[in-house]
């Protein structure tokens, strides 16, 4: 048996060094945009930095908004798993918590480097508006498993109802974390969601 076959359902090595050079530049990237800024701090930079060229950068990345928000697609997926993997009876409002939690809690930042990051996002309005149509995509993502929880999938209603708790959920997730970055990080992000949420539902 030839062992240089290696795995076949593994990714190559070809993918296997694109992904390792894309987690270098996001690595880069985010070191340079937390030092100086993230409007101040040039893709040049960042080539320059990291000892590749700009053009070589421009193939793994377009602009510096899809570094930084290149994984928010990752985090739609693993925010659906979540979800999914809820018990099959626990209400819509319930499972979107617990899996808004499981998938916050499994980012791979200090608390202080996601505040950090937070706060830039907050700051560049070009960031922010490519993050808020990022979330319009988890809302899709996330509408099918909730009209599993509200029963009776023959009522037309059901999916504009899902996706109405979808968007809601989401959108109380971005006031909890605005007021949690305007506080500096000092409120608490749970108990800010449930209160957005409390408020959302009368």
């Amino acid at each position: 048996m030839d062992h240089r076959a290696g795995n076949p359902a593994g990714p190559g090595l070809r993918e296997r060094t694109r992904r390792a050079v894309q987690a270098e530049i996001v690595t880069t990237a985010m070191r340079l945009f937390l030092e100086h800024g993230f409007e101040a701090t040039t893709m040049e930079q960042i080539a320059n930095e990291i000892g590749i060229s700009r053009r070589s950068l421009f193939r793994y990345f377009g602009t510096k908004e899809d570094i930084v928000l290149g994984d928010h697609a990752d985090h739609g997926e693993a925010l659906r798993t979540a979800l999914e993997a809820r018990p099959a009876g626990e209400p819509p409002w319930e499972a979107l918590r617990a899996a808004l939690k499981a998938l916050y809690e499994s980012l791979p930042y200090s608390p202080e480097d996601f505040l950090k990051i937070t706060s830039m996002l907050h700051a560049s309005p070009s960031l922010r508006a490519r993050q808020l149509e990022k979330r319009q995509q988890w809302t899709d993502l996330l509408v099918p498993d909730i009209v599993r929880r509200l029963g009776a999938t023959a009522d037309p209603m059901n999916e504009l109802r899902a996706r109405a708790l979808a968007a809601c959920a989401l959108a109380c997730l971005e006031a909890a974390t605005e007021a949690w970055v305007r506080s500096g990080g000092t409120i608490d992000m749970e108990r800010a969601f449930d209160e957005a949420v409390a408020a959302a539902r009368g």
